[in-house]
């Protein structure tokens, strides 16, 4: 399990140096999240258009190692955009990884977003 983890690592969009396409944004359902696979990776992609903004987090919930992630629900705790996994409800913030349930070992990586025009692109550093 470890192994699926490690290949998950949060890009700060400073950081980035890759600007993989996606797709374009008709292909992301509103509110709910799409997947895409980068490399070895799964990445969970959310057009969150009540709040006018997108996410992208690894797909793999930490929790069962599940790829899951991208059909949870989405929704805000004290104004943070979350992920609820589908399967055991566990939170994760949208923003940086954090678990919103208090497990501090359990966390996501996140990555940014850019949309241009109507193209939905992830950043990467590898």
């Amino acid at each position: 399990m470890e192994e699926i983890l490690s290949q998950y690592e949060t890009v700060h969009p400073n950081d980035a140096t890759i600007w993989f396409k996606a797709g374009k944004v008709e292909d992301f359902p509103t509110n709910r999240g799409g997947c895409i696979k980068y490399k070895n990776k799964q990445i969970a992609i959310f057009n969150f258009s009540r709040r006018n903004e997108w996410y992208a987090c690894q797909n793999a919930c930490p929790h069962k190692m599940e790829m899951v992630l991208a059909r949870g629900m989405t929704g805000s705790t004290d104004d943070i955009p979350k992920i609820a996994c589908p399967m055991h409800k566990k939170t994760f913030s949208l923003v940086d990884g954090s678990n919103l349930n208090g497990d501090d070992d359990l966390k996501i990586a996140t990555y940014p977003i850019k949309v241009v025009e109507d193209e939905v692109f992830v950043g990467f550093i590898d």
